[in-house]
């Protein structure tokens, strides 16, 4: 018995050995991980913006302005393929995990130049631009979010693990700068600085940051993570030097971002918990919310929500105000316009909101009418390819028979007692100059079948 049970103990030890064993085999990063000197080399590479890679750059802002200024999201996403900026910002990231400073230094630079010149071309190209006005692709680029800082971060992660590979031929790295979206910000910040809109020019610059820093930062964990190599030093005094240049450039790389990353998901919380009031605790009857503006401020943040229709009593409103602290909203100041006497009411906001209910009526009823398009659609290729299939048919036919003068091909539904579905045969009609022997009949209808095996044969022949 004891050494039963002493065999029952050592049973689960011995599973969880080799699922942890597995586990480490199924999530290894070491497998396929390329030469550690070619993944610098190739990080390096990509960090150096002068000649082709600095024209790349430039058109591809170009592309990304245009697409921002038409409202064409493939256009941006052709752009972000095009754009090699994520090279400096991986380079970055390298440099701090090895602990390079020289790499620090050129790649600082480097996304510098980079940064500079893509906002003078697409501030250039919004200048000149006929369209100035901000379209939904290009105002999404304003406002960041906590998402917009998992993308980058998770985005980034991606990015680099692609990097460290031996094959960087997946489509890993393009997905990358399409997911994290570097230019489109870029872009955005130059149709502010053209249009002296700053809150656009700040908004977007602020994406952008929060994107750069986040993927930096990730390649800074998974290069430390792999243990690339550090940089070595034939001076002591040197080395140390360096790596606390490094450490603070962490420090004032990471502490900000982390405030930030606060920040945002602190703003993202309190705008859902306005909007989720809003919807459950703000509908009045006999009125309509046409504009709701929520602004997040440490000190004062606000709600603001403005109806037309008939005039809701303060006694409604304050009951909906005490149930702010119900969505942690209880330092929030709530403000209700209505009826022009609290306010002067916004009519752009109005006409805004109103279109806003249209454009949504809109799409629905352009949706039924797809509908009903793709339905008419398959009737129509229903009998298109009978007219198709019959021109073939005779053809061939005519070949294979000199007595064959017209050939008539049509599908027919043939409906039966307690059936809910009917029966679709094809009804071929052949006109023969000169009659046929049955045997030939008989290879007609073979090759008949054989040339419409969807459906069913049934076969017509006349002789004139």
């Amino acid at each position: 018995m004891e050494g039963e049970d002493k065999k029952f103990k050592y049973i689960p030890k011995s599973l969880w050995d080799r699922l942890v064993s597995y586990a480490q085999h199924l999530f290894d990063l070491s497998e396929d991980k390329d030469n550690s000197k070619d993944v610098t080399e190739s990080i390096e590479r990509s960090v150096e913006f002068r000649g082709t890679n600095l024209w790349i750059l430039i058109f591809a802002i170009l592309v990304c302005s245009l697409g921002l200024n038409i409202n064409s999201t493939a256009v941006i996403i052709g752009a972000m393929l095009i754009s090699p900026l994520l090279g400096p910002i991986m380079g970055l990231g390298l440099g701090v995990a090895t602990y390079d400073f020289e790499l620090v230094k050129r790649a600082f630079r480097n996304f510098g130049i980079a940064v500079g010149i893509s906002i003078i071309a697409s501030a250039f190209y919004f200048f000149i631009s006929p369209l100035s006005e901000a379209q939904s692709e290009l105002l999404a680029r304003t406002t960041p979010n906590i998402y917009d800082v998992f993308v980058a971060l998770f985005g980034g992660l991606a990015g680099i693990v692609a990097f460290t590979r031996k094959d960087k031929n997946s489509t890993v790295i393009p997905g990358v700068a399409i997911a994290t979206a570097l230019m489109p910000p870029l872009c955005t910040a130059g149709y502010g600085l053209a249009t002296l809109q700053f809150s656009y020019f700040f908004g977007a610059l602020y994406l952008f940051f929060i994107n750069s820093v986040f993927i930096s930062l990730s390649a800074f964990l998974i290069l430390r993570f792999l243990k690339f190599p550090l940089k070595t030093f034939i001076d002591p005094t040197r080395e140390k030097r360096v790596r606390q240049y490094i450490i603070a450039l962490v420090v004032i790389t990471v502490v900000p971002s982390l405030y930030l990353g606060v920040g945002i998901i602190q703003r993202s919380y309190f705008e859902s918990n306005a909007n989720a009031f809003i919807s459950k605790e703000m509908n009045f009857p006999n009125s309509q919310i046409v504009t709701r503006d929520i602004t997040y401020d440490k000190k004062k943040p606000t709600i603001k929500v403005t109806y037309v229709g008939e005039f809701i009593e303060d006694r409604m409103i304050v009951h909906a105000e005490s149930k702010l602290s119900d969505y942690s909203l209880g330092h929030a100041e709530l403000l209700v316009r209505q009826g022009f006497k609290q306010d002067k009411l916004n009519t752009d906001a109005i006409k805004s909101g109103v279109l806003e209910d249209l454009f949504l009526k809109s799409e629905k009823e352009i949706e039924s009418m797809k509908g009903e398009l793709r339905e008419m659609d398959k009737e129509i290729a229903f009998y298109r390819d009978d007219q198709t299939k019959a021109s073939e048919v005779k053809r061939e036919l005519m070949r294979m028979y000199p007595v064959v003068k017209q050939v008539g091909l049509s599908k027919q539904l043939l409906f039966a007692d307690n059936v809910a579905d009917p029966d679709t045969v094809y009804i071929a009609q052949i006109v023969l100059s000169d009659s046929i022997s049955m045997q030939e009949k008989d290879r007609l209808v073979g090759y008949l079948e054989t040339r419409l095996p969807t459906y069913p044969v049934e076969m017509i022949i006349k002789v004139r």
